[in-house]
């Protein structure tokens, strides 16, 4: 149960960040498409957020892991959706890192003008990602970062809000403004439809807060209030400040189109219309200081993003292991931040704003579809689940409630998930090109280690990280599997058993394990007959998890096989005597719930109660070592 505590504060800052370096990278591709419409584009994208965030608000309050739409996807549809879900937002992420870094330049060269222009704007570009990524490699962050940026957002909100007050006394005429419009032509349906779309690109901070699912702990008051605290301040930002660059920057019909100051920096070029010159000349210094900061910030908090969603896809088995090693000091996934930087790199060069924030439109747009989706799902497929927060109003339909506010924002989505596809060559091409890639190597990898597509299959942080330095305890080990929960924590168990002694020089020698599936065949057959088609395929299953997962254990052979016998632990005992091992690490199963003694097979005595038959015949008659994991607890007792 949520409590309270100060995580809501934290809550809103990493939303607030994204959303406050969104205002300087986006406002000026949105007004040089929308022109006169700008304050109402801005407007549909505060009631997009709206529905959005409490969309993300119930799935993380209803989940116990770390949420955002990957994990929503998990639990509504399967793990292949849940996959294409973190990849879209892993591009969103990557994108961002670029176009934070980029747009910084020019916000800097309001102290200097030649930082924004040439090789000089190309190498602090590049020199700001390279910072971020050094940052995130050696586990910069926590508490006090989180308290620096909660006062960066503070300053930010009264600074954003300040020019809106002032835009609106001193150059903001509504009556001018209208005159300008003329739909269609001024701005053209097309340039409309990119405009809704890229103004959503903010958005993606409510990824990176809803994954910190399970570390904030935040009441239900606290989490109602966080909501419409937050929408209200996109509100009045948004539209307010998309109404002074209306005023200010040169989007009418007619005009020049907007230099590349006013795309690229576009809050400076918009205070520079303020009169007098020298509040006009303040003001741009303390944006180009506070933008800079802020856009600087929000890099990291990307690739911060990046990092955590690749170590969940790393530990969900999604992309290869190699992809998501964690560093051996640091414990960062390192790998993953070194190819971030290095893509986000090659993106800044061709200095292609308008080109990036529609490849980032289309991320956004693509998992805010799947997260809205995979809620009204979830109405149907969990819905006796606890939810803290519960999006309202909701529509009884059959035996679950749809959540109106989420289907609008699916279909929000999809309309500009469409509009970008088919108006945006970049967002066509990059993004489905990146999309089509992950498939691959999705399905490719989990072929390759004969894991199923859609089941999930978790492997423990030591897999991810180089740093496993135990000796192999035993040459060989039997693994019983029975197509449970429990296999992976057993062959986890199993494989850091037999993990070899120095995974980073290939020193020592790992271990074999014997994965084994039993066959119980009752007295009434024969031990050869013919078994059905239905237990088959789940032993092949188990079997093919079990060496997937254990031998991503360095220097770790699994061999798997399948064995008869009238009795599961007879069937264990003879093949562990037969094979030589030294250790059989088993699941211990629930005892039955028979009374009446052990006599009867059931539980007996004070002391005989703890496991069932198969357990006890193990740890009685065989051979070697056992290790047992804790039987399931009793949900009544």
């Amino acid at each position: 149960m949520l409590r309270r505590s100060p995580g809501a504060a934290a809550l809103f800052a990493i939303v607030w960040s994204s959303l406050a370096a969104a205002v300087y990278f986006s406002l000026g591709v949105v007004a040089q498409n929308a022109l006169g419409l700008t304050p109402v584009v801005f407007l549909g994208a505060a009631i997009f957020f709206a529905l959005t965030a409490m969309t993300y608000v119930e799935g993380a309050s209803m989940l116990p892991e770390r949420a955002g739409s990957t994990v929503f996807a998990r639990h509504a549809f399967d793990e292949l959706w849940s996959f294409i879900a973190g990849w879209a937002v892993l591009l969103d992420f990557l994108i961002l890192i670029a176009v934070t870094a980029f747009v910084a330049t020019h916000y800097g060269a309001g102290f200097w003008e030649p930082l924004g222009s040439g090789a000089l704007e190309i190498t602090l570009a590049l020199g700001i990602i390279g910072y971020v990524a050094l940052r995130n490699i050696r586990g910069a962050g926590g508490g006090r970062t989180i308290e620096r940026v909660s006062a960066l957002v503070v300053v930010d909100v009264l600074l954003q809000l300040l020019i809106v007050v002032l835009g609106a006394l001193l150059i903001v005429d509504i009556e001018a403004l209208t005159r300008t419009i003329e739909l269609g032509t001024s701005p053209s349906w097309e340039g409309l439809l990119f405009a809704l779309t890229v103004s959503t690109v903010a958005f993606t901070g409510l990824e990176a807060a809803s994954g910190l699912a399970g570390e904030v702990r935040v009441s239900r008051r606290d989490l109602r209030r966080l909501l419409a605290g937050t929408t209200v301040s996109v509100l009045v930002i948004y539209v307010g400040i998309s109404l002074v660059a209306v005023a200010s920057l040169p989007v009418t019909p007619g005009a020049a189109p907007l230099t590349e100051e006013a795309r690229d920096a576009p809050v400076l070029a918009l205070v520079a219309a303020f009169d007098p010159p020298w509040l006009a000349e303040g003001l741009r210094y303390a944006i180009a200081a506070l933008a800079t900061i802020t856009l600087v910030v929000a890099a990291h908090g990307a690739m911060l993003g990046l990092s955590r969603l690749a170590y969940s896809l790393g530990t969900n088995r999604q992309i290869p292991t190699v992809i998501g090693r964690l560093h051996r000091r640091h414990g960062t996934p390192y790998v993953v931040i070194a190819l971030a930087a290095l893509l986000a790199s090659v993106l800044v060069l061709p200095r292609d704003l308008e080109f990036l924030v529609g490849i980032y439109a289309f991320g956004a747009m693509l998992a805010f579809l799947i997260a809205h989706v995979s809620i009204c799902v979830l109405r149907y497929r969990q819905p006796d689940r606890p939810r803290p927060y519960r999006i309202a109003p909701s529509l009884r339909i059959g035996r679950g409630e749809l959540p109106l506010p989420a289907v609008l924002g699916a279909l929000m989505a999809a309309g500009g998930l469409v509009s970008l596809l088919a108006f945006h060559a970049g967002a066509r091409t990059v993004g489905l090109v990146w999309m089509a890639v992950g498939v691959a190597l999705y399905v490719g990898y989990r072929r390759r280690m004969g894991m199923p597509l859609l089941a999930r299959v978790v492997v423990s942080e030591t897999v991810l990280s180089r740093a496993e330095t135990a000796r192999a305890e035993y040459g060989s080990i039997l693994v019983p599997v029975f197509g449970s929960a429990l296999d992976d924590d057993i062959v986890q168990t199993a494989g850091r058993l037999a993990a070899s002694e120095d995974p980073e020089e290939g020193a020592g020698r790992g271990a074999t394990i014997e994965a084994i599936w039993v066959f119980e065949v009752p007295l009434s057959l024969p031990l050869d007959a013919r078994l059905p088609e239905a237990q088959l395929r789940a032993a092949d299953a188990a079997l093919a998890r079990a060496k997937a997962v254990g031998e991503e254990y360095e220097g770790v052979e699994v061999m798997t096989a399948t064995v008869r016998a009238r009795r599961v632990g007879e069937g264990i005992v003879r093949e562990a005597a037969r094979r030589g091992v030294e250790l059989i690490v088993l699941a211990a199963e629930e005892p039955s719930r028979i009374r009446g003694g052990a006599r009867l097979g059931g539980v007996g005595g004070p002391l005989d109660n703890f496991v069932g038959e198969a357990t006890k015949h193990v740890v009685r008659k065989a051979p070697c070592r056992v290790i047992l994991t804790a039987p399931p607890g009793d949900e009544d007792g």
